[in-house]
């Protein structure tokens, strides 16, 4: 059995993988800690209090996994935002006239609007291939064997069709170097959380021997929606144009995100016989979104973790680990001069 202080660790902390490092969030605390070039970590401390922290009635079922949801999408973007001006990505261009009379004029950077028209094609791209394409698919199939009429079962296929594109998306983008090697740092963020949560000493060497699956993950959560989705959209009348059909889907995706809060939330506190089967398919789809850490990736979720939980690790010494961005630009000057 597992003993009060383990239990009491349980969904304290969760984190995302970002560029070149990671974010741990617990409570309100939310740290970011990268690894520069030089081989110094930076690290970039803030507070994120939820809505629900203000407005109690938003913590009813299914309403809160969508204001949860909404939150992430802002945190994600926010967070992968600051990453990148921690490392200097959006600083390694020479501004032009306009960049510096966008910056001067109007607060903003052209890398910020490069980030939100991203994220926008990113979410075109998300509803064109995952309810539009499984739908006009499964209609095209179905016209050509001469089927007109597939009843309330069109949605197992759709569902099925939608569930191999998002792994096939999965498998492709792991191809790629970057993400290959954030998915590193996706292990590093499950390894450390589950050494913390084991209630062993949080080093790299620890961190390293446990697991890098963990059933609270943003993946097992897409996952469970996928399949969530399949049952809730045998309720829509399978007689619908392809269009209409896609919009309702759409305005069901609230409930859908609402449900799949609830069952990672009860798998991640009951990790039980019957929650472990029901996460399977999202545990593995981990395969492909966490590979193997090396010990300083390791080492900056560590860092992060233990900056975002002050009172659990009150004697740690972040200056021993840690030099501010700022201060590594004013030791590259004084070597320079």
């Amino acid at each position: 059995m597992k003993n009060k202080e383990t239990c009491s660790r349980l969904n304290r902390v969760g984190g995302q993988a970002v560029l070149e490092g990671i974010m741990m969030k617990a409570g309100d605390n939310c740290c970011t800690a990268c690894r520069l070039e030089n081989g110094e970590v930076a690290v970039n401390d803030r507070k994120f209090v939820s809505v629900r922290k203000k407005h109690k009635w938003l913590n009813i079922p299914i309403l809160r996994g969508v204001i949860n949801f909404i939150e992430m999408m802002m945190l994600s973007y926010s967070t992968l935002t600051a990453s990148a001006e921690m490392l200097g990505i959006d600083e390694e261009a020479e501004e032009t006239k306009a960049e510096k009379w966008m910056k001067k004029h109007l607060g903003i950077k052209l890398f910020d609007i490069l980030m939100v028209i991203a994220l926008i094609l990113g979410v075109a791209l998300c509803l064109g291939l995952f309810i539009y394409l499984p739908t006009l698919a499964v209609s095209g199939v179905a016209s050509l064997f001469g089927i007109e009429e597939l009843g309330i079962w069109r949605a197992v296929p759709e569902g099925f069709l939608k569930i191999a594109i998002f792994i096939l998306y999965i498998y492709l983008v792991s191809l790629m170097p970057d993400i290959r090697r954030t998915f590193e740092y996706h292990g590093a963020e499950h390894k450390s959380i589950a050494c913390f949560e084991a209630g062993v000493e949080l080093t790299p060497e620890n961190a390293k021997k446990y697991t890098r699956f963990h059933p609270r993950c943003g993946t097992s959560f897409l996952f469970v929606m996928l399949f969530i989705g399949i049952i809730v959209s045998l309720f829509i009348p399978a007689s619908l144009n392809n269009i209409l059909r896609s919009v309702i889907k759409l305005l069901l995706v609230p409930v859908i995100v609402g449900l799949g809060y609830e069952f990672i939330l009860f798998a991640g506190k009951h990790p039980n016989a019957l929650t472990r089967i029901l996460s399977a398919p999202g545990l593995w789809m981990q395969r492909l979104t966490t590979r193997e850490p090396d010990e300083k990736q390791l080492e900056v979720a560590i860092i992060a973790m233990k900056c975002a939980l002050p009172e659990e690790f009150p004697d740690f010494d972040r200056d021993a680990y840690i030099k501010k961005p700022e201060e590594s630009k004013t030791d590259e000057g004084k070597a320079e001069a």
